[in-house]
């Protein structure tokens, strides 16, 4: 996280809600000789929780079995490029505008009848934001749902705090933080038209 209080004035129900939006994020816990990472899509279906669920040969499911563990759970939000010139003053140098949150907290293996329901929910959270009919498991025919069901486990991450970066140019003058604002949906990056929207309205 940046260390630079300015850009962290976002409080936890602003992380929160910006990790529900996403639904996808870096799993991380300590091991050696390095951290074990897996890239997850989540639901957050109770306050203060995330469940997801990993593959059963993966190295923190492994860990795991040994029983809960800390991890972070870290959220990309939209990020870009942002070119000195868009400041209007020669003294500025390139930077680059983004938002991540972390989630700390404790994740452990769930009750294996935990994980038809999570799987629904999950996918229940994504198909409402498309613009068709909804698809349900119940398509699935239920010989290969429980072949899938045996080759992935259910777990929570159980949120103990949350850390979050908002990095958009709010260590700049008003007018040129909006005059970056105003150029950076042609810049490199993802995302960049919410990015645009959040600069021109960061958190305070």
């Amino acid at each position: 996280m940046h260390p630079n209080p300015a850009f962290r004035h976002a409080v936890r129900a602003q992380h929160l809600e910006l990790a529900r939006a996403r639904g996808f994020g870096t799993l991380t816990v300590s091991a050696e000789p390095f951290p074990l990472l897996s890239h997850v899509p989540f639901v957050m279906e109770e306050e203060g929780t995330v469940d997801l669920h990993l593959v059963r040969s993966n190295p923190i499911s492994r860990a795991l079995a040994a029983g809960p563990a800390p991890a972070v759970l870290a959220v990309q939000g939209p990020d870009g490029y942002v070119s000195p010139d868009w400041y209007g003053d020669p003294g500025q140098v390139p930077t680059w505008n983004y938002v991540a949150v972390h989630l700390r907290g404790r994740l452990s293996l769930r009750a294996p009848e935990t994980l038809r329901p999570h799987l629904e929910a999950l996918s229940d959270h994504f198909e409402a934001t498309l613009p068709k009919t909804p698809w349900k498991m119940s398509k699935v025919p239920e010989e290969a749902l429980a072949k899938l069901e045996r080759m992935i486990l259910p777990v929570r991450l159980a949120i103990e705090e949350t850390d979050g970066t908002w990095k958009l140019g709010q260590n700049k003058p008003e007018a040129m933080r909006l005059g970056a604002a105003g150029a950076i949906e042609g810049s490199h990056g993802a995302e960049l038209a919410e990015l645009a929207a959040l600069m021109r309205d960061p958190p305070a």
